[in-house]
């Protein structure tokens, strides 16, 4: 168990929080008073612990602009487990200069659940976010260059995978031309994605070691030849160079709660175009470390969660014990449809009034979100975000709702507002939930078609009928079979405001069907990604009518919000 102090009483040396792990000075790189990166060796001379550890999810229903308390439940679950007596530690993502995380979001938590130091006050962190857009932009001035001098004659303009990428959302740079490169071509399109959205994040994320990260690297497919052959940032020479700009990258960062309670904070790919998970390798340390390790995945269970389970815990072999979906009551109400919510807009007054049939009719989304867990085999605790205008009946209405769609328990939290104290009830939920009996399994078993395993995500877990794919999308599946990276995990690039591709349908669409727009290639990271929304068509091919279906852009962004 870690001391709790009293709060606002500011952070602990470093050195002291890695000390109460049992990580001793030579695994320690310490930046500044109250940050440091851990050195990945350390797995190497950790034996597992006697007893085993409890690996707990964080996720949450569908988001909605109000703001659901996830990050604040994980780091505030965390200081629970401690003041219990248990020795616990939370890992999230690190915030993200880019616009779906924000300066004050994904990663500083709030109210007396949050980090030390906080994001706002140290918005380069220690640097990870840069090495990354460093190794991505190198990676596409070799390309251009190969292309500029003539050594890569096949490849076609509208081949090239590798865009760039920058921190700042500068809208101005989502397309840009550029040019061809070949003598007489002309310009190509291309244009510059968040950096959370390069495929280099996800592969930190996943990566097992130096070693790994160096042959993931290699693999990054950037371009296309004419020919049917593709282009890697092996081919080109250039996956050295980007290995030696992620090696401290790769190192997980080691900071502190609000209650001196550690916390391991690494990377931060999203959770729609990638994983939406925070490094395999802070979890793998923590759980070396800790009884209890509370882990977020981005968005709600049917993006973050679900790749949490197919791809994250594939490719780390790790098996949650439980899982904690988080909502709050204004939340529900609004997944009714009958409140116009919109970010940076005034709160609809309504939303504040008791209204038990519009939070019954909302609460369709809290099933579905608890019925695609329990698919994984995961017991789940639901934790109701209290806020100051909730009332006692609302709250028992959700609560009665949670335990007749199947979870656990259902607890309320106060952690933004009482910090540790306000989560016990949760933290002893969780405690039971972890102990009982576990069936984890994954949604597919991996040699099912790219097709089966969309169908298997789009029907179960979206609930949709069916699945519609462009013709882009269908000769990239065939291609990419033909490659053999068939065998490889889906993730699925859809709008996290709704369980369906479209941000309008809110609770528990039914009857739709998901449109694919295209499949690309994440071979580094180890899956295909899917985008979901409006219809595209290759060059040539003739036009498909979009309709009223949403259109995405490649970060898995809804064009036009």
């Amino acid at each position: 168990m870690f001391k709790i102090p009293g709060f606002n009483r500011g952070g602990v040396p470093i050195a002291k929080i890695a000390s109460r792990l049992g990580i001793r000075g030579k695994y320690l790189v310490p930046h500044g008073r109250y940050i440091a990166k851990i050195e990945p060796e350390i797995l190497l001379h950790r034996r597992p612990r006697a007893r085993g550890s409890k690996y707990i999810l964080v996720t949450a229903i569908t988001p909605t602009p109000l703001g659901e308390g996830k990050t604040v439940t994980t780091i505030g679950l965390s200081m629970a487990l401690n003041r219990l007596g248990a020795t616990a530690c939370a890992c999230i993502r690190e915030s993200s200069l880019g616009p779906l995380f924000g300066l004050k979001g994904g990663g500083a938590g709030g109210g007396r659940s949050y980090i030390i130091p906080t994001e706002e006050s140290n918005l380069h962190f220690t640097g990870d976010i840069h090495a990354v857009a460093f190794a991505h932009n190198l990676a596409a001035a070799y390309l251009d260059n190969y292309i500029y001098h003539g050594n890569l004659p096949d490849i076609a303009s509208d081949g090239i995978y590798w865009k760039r990428v920058i921190e700042v959302n500068d809208r101005s740079l989502r397309k840009v031309r550029l040019p061809d490169g070949l003598k007489g071509a002309g310009d190509r399109e291309s244009g510059f994605e968040i950096t959370a959205a390069s495929e280099l994040m996800a592969i930190l994320g996943l990566s097992e070691n130096a070693r790994d990260l160096r042959a993931r690297l290699g693999r990054v497919v950037l371009a296309e030849r004419r020919d049917g052959g593709y282009v890697t940032a092996e081919d080109i020479k250039v996956s050295g160079s980007m290995a030696a700009c992620l090696k401290d990258a790769l190192k997980p960062n080691l900071i502190q709660t609000a209650e001196n309670t550690p916390c391991f904070v690494h990377t931060v790919p999203f959770a729609n175009i990638a994983h939406g998970n925070s490094s395999i390798l802070a979890d793998r340390i923590a759980l070396s470390c800790c009884e209890y390790v509370v882990t977020e995945a981005g968005f709600g269970a049917d993006c973050g969660a679900e790749k949490f389970f197919n791809i994250k815990c594939r490719t780390s072999g790790l098996k949650p014990d439980a899982a904690v979906l988080v909502c709050s009551v204004r939340a529900l109400k609004a997944h009714s449809g009958r409140f116009r919510v919109a970010p940076g807009k005034p709160l609809d007054e309504a939303l504040g009034k008791e209204d038990l049939e519009a939070l019954e009719a909302g609460c369709v989304n809290l099933s579905k979100q608890i019925e695609n867990i329990l698919v994984f085999g995961v017991p789940v605790v639901v934790a109701v975000n209290r806020f100051a205008g909730d009332t006692d009946k609302e709250i028992s209405l959700v609560s009665a709702k949670a335990m007749e769609f199947g979870a656990s328990a259902c607890e309320i939290s106060e952690l933004w507002s009482r910090g540790s104290p306000g989560g016990i009830k949760l933290a002893k939920s969780v405690i039971r939930a972890a102990e009982s009996p576990n069936r984890f399994s994954f949604l597919y078993d991996g040699g099912e078609s790219v097709e089966e395993k969309i169908s298997a995500i789009a029907v179960k877990i979206y609930g949709a009928r069916g699945v519609e794919y462009s013709d882009i999308a269908r000769r990239r599946m065939e291609l990419y079979v033909s490659r053999g990276w068939g065998v490889l995990p889906v993730c699925m690039a859809k709008t996290q405001f709704s369980l369906s591709h479209d941000p309008r349908l809110k609770g528990r669409p039914e009857g739709f069907v998901l449109p694919v727009s295209d499949i690309r290639p994440a071979i580094g990271a180890g899956y295909l990604y899917a985008l979901c929304g409006g219809i595209q068509t290759m060059p040539g091919l003739p036009a498909r009518p979009r309709g009223e279906e949403v259109d995405i852009d490649d970060n898995g962004r809804i064009r036009g919000l």
